[in-house]
Formats: structure tokens, C-alpha cells, sequence
């Protein structure tokens, strides 16, 4: 079986109509899909290793009900991919995704394709937001720079990070590490979100994870093309 939207590193062209067309037909074909592909795009990108290795965060949300490890690989070194991260989220960066998808839900997004001097200082206690203010947004709990950030789920309304560890209701975690590989020269970006919630909203999380590993997927290639075209400016 084809599974081109949950394999490779290919990004394809960015904006408008056909960006957004592009990304309904491949949410769409995952949905479609998940009872059979949920291991392929849980794990898009990953290797065995990643996928059962530690990560910083895993305490906060100990035992998930649903859990993602997504990985790719991009050719400059950590400190050339960290500022990408470290500027993401509405109203900053942008989520590097389907923008034309995420504000025909009136999300305002507006990926940039430069570095951001003035989002580059992430603090602990930040808000990453997926979307204007009173859309789902994530508290940033620890980060070390060019190495990982982890950031926990927050109350739309007023900021505030769901208690931790979460053991019952429903809370999250946004996890990044970047490894370097290749003597230095390259980073391996590693997302994983670990996600616990009520039995009863089961279904609609179900419905939610395909569509989120869509957007994820693009995110990753975002960050990486932008990383490793700006590397190349860089030379020339």
C-alpha cells in the first residue's frame, strides 16, 4: 500500500489555493486511513531507537493515552535549527504548516520564511499559540537552547498550564529535542506529544490525531527547508 503522506522528506511548494488543496487531500486520506496507518504516522520519521528512547517531558504526562514521535533530518548543524523553533507559534514565527488551511478556520497564522530577532528570547512560562488568542496553546515549561523545549498544555482563556503530572482529565505535552548527528554538521528534530483525556472524548481525539499529524508533518518540513536554505544564503 502507497502511503505518500505519512513517508519521506519531500516538502512541496508553499501558499494558496493548491497549498491548501494539498493539505485537505492528505488530512483526508488519513482519515480515511488511520484504523490502519496510526503506527506508520505516530511514527513518521522515527526510528526505533527515538521512538522508545526518553525524552524531556515524558514526566508530565506519564501514562498517555495517545502518543506521536516524529522526527527528520536536516542538514546544518542544532544552532542553525533552534532559532526556527525557538520563534514558533501565532502571532510569532508561525507554525511553519498549512497556513491557508489553519486560517480558513480563522486561525491567523502567517508562517514567516526569516528569523525573528525579536521572538528569538523563549522563556519558560511563554505561550506557544496554535491560533489567535482563545485558540489551544501550550505553556513552555523547560528549554535549553539548540538542545530541546518542552512546553504543556494551557487554558485558552487565561494562560494558566494544566497541573502536572497529569493523571486524569485531559492535558499535554509538546516535546522537541535536536540531536546532532554526522560530527555536528546535522540535526536530527524530534517532536512528541503525549496526550491524556477523558474515555469518553476518545472518538473525537481519534478524529483530532490524523488531522494533527498532517500539520505536523508540514511543520517539520518547514523547519527544516527554511533551516537549510538559509544555510545556503548563508554561504553565498
Amino acid at each position: 500500500m502507497h502511503v505518500s503522506s505519512t513517508t519521506g522528506d519531500h516538502e512541496p511548494a508553499r501558499g494558496g489555493a493548491w497549498d491548501a488543496a494539498r493539505g485537505a487531500a492528505a488530512i483526508a486520506y488519513n482519515l480515511v486511513g488511520s484504523p490502519w496507518l496510526r503506527e506508520l504516522y505516530n511514527r513518521w520519521g522515527t526510528s526505533r531507537e527515538e521512538w522508545l528512547a526518553p525524552m524531556p517531558g515524558d514526566e508530565l504526562v506519564p501514562e498517555p493515552v495517545l502518543c506521536s514521535t516524529r522526527s527528520v533530518t536536516i542538514g546544518v548543524p542544532p544552532d542553525a535549527v533552534w532559532p526556527w523553533l525557538a520563534q514558533i507559534g501565532q502571532g510569532r514565527g508561525g507554525l511553519y504548516s498549512y497556513d491557508a488551511l489553519e486560517n480558513m478556520v480563522g486561525l491567523d497564522i502567517h508562517s514567516v520564511d526569516r528569523l525573528l530577532p525579536e521572538d528569538q528570547r523563549l522563556r519558560t512560562g511563554d505561550l506557544v499559540r496554535l491560533g489567535k488568542p482563545g485558540s489551544p496553546c501550550f505553556s513552555v515549561v523547560s528549554l535549553e537552547e539548540d538542545r530541546s523545549l518542552v512546553a504543556v498544555s494551557a487554558d485558552p482563556a487565561t494562560g494558566s498550564p494544566v497541573p502536572t503530572p497529569v493523571r486524569e482529565g485531559t492535558g499535554a505535552t509538546w516535546q522537541w529535542v535536536l540531536r546532532p548527528i554526522r560530527g555536528g554538521t546535522a540535526t536530527r528534530l524530534i517532536s512528541r506529544q503525549r496526550n491524556s483525556h477523558p474515555a469518553n472524548e476518545r472518538i473525537m481525539w481519534r478524529l483530532v490525531e490524523p488531522v494533527g499529524f498532517v500539520m505536523e508533518r508540514r511543520m517539520l518540513l518547514g523547519i527544516k527547508e527554511r533551516a537549510e536554505r538559509t544555510s545556503v544564503q548563508g554561504r553565498h
